[in-house]
């Protein structure tokens, strides 16, 4: 892919105004980063700013300025969020959103949206960024992570992981609810486990 660079600005962009939505079904457009390790065995991960004990991937809102090439959002929003500065190395499918709709009709503030996540490598990873002081980040296997999405109820991110060449460090039987036909996690918490970089 082409060589884009993030400009490390020393505060995040905020609010919804100049943010994009698709004319079709009215989701808001959101562009993340999957910054994988030089070995693609474990990705970077951040704590939510509203839940800091839920894990998920640096995301955000595509702005006008940005509707030229979605990857710019994921490097802005992977600088903003994790403080990681990456170089793209590929696409990845558009993910819909997969939250559950009556949780989100319960939460004004929580639009439809439509992810265009971007897989990265990492070239830079500072211990000063826009977020720091609201947000945890570390590094997480594919199993990890995967609990953590699971744990978030974020499914739609961990369909965008499941895209990425990030190495699957264990194959299980997938199990899901009998009621809901959602997917369990069935990895028990570790959270104690883990290390803020």
């Amino acid at each position: 892919m082409s060589t884009l660079h993030v400009t490390k600005t020393a505060k995040p962009r905020e609010g919804r105004a100049e943010q994009m939505y698709n004319a079709r079904n009215h989701a808001r457009l959101v562009a993340g980063g999957i910054v994988l390790d030089d070995a693609l065995d474990k990705v970077l991960m951040i704590s939510s700013s509203k839940h800091r004990d839920r894990w998920i991937l640096p995301k955000g809102g595509i702005e006008y300025d940005e509707k030229e090439n979605f990857a710019i959002t994921a490097l802005r929003e992977t600088w903003e969020e994790a403080g990681a500065v990456g170089a793209v190395t590929k696409k990845l499918p558009v993910v819909e959103d997969a939250r559950d709709p009556a949780e989100r009709a319960q939460m004004e503030d929580i639009p439809l949206c439509e992810f265009h996540f971007y897989q990265m490598k990492l070239v830079e990873l500072d211990t000063d960024w826009p977020e720091a002081s609201n947000r945890l980040r570390r590094w997480c296997t594919y199993q990890e992570a995967k609990h953590e999405l699971l744990k978030s109820k974020r499914p739609e991110l961990l369909s965008a992981l499941n895209d990425s060449d990030i190495v699957k460090d264990h194959v299980e039987i997938l199990q899901y609810d009998e009621h809901s036909n959602t997917l369990l996690d069935t990895q028990l918490d570790n959270d104690n486990g883990y290390e803020n970089l």
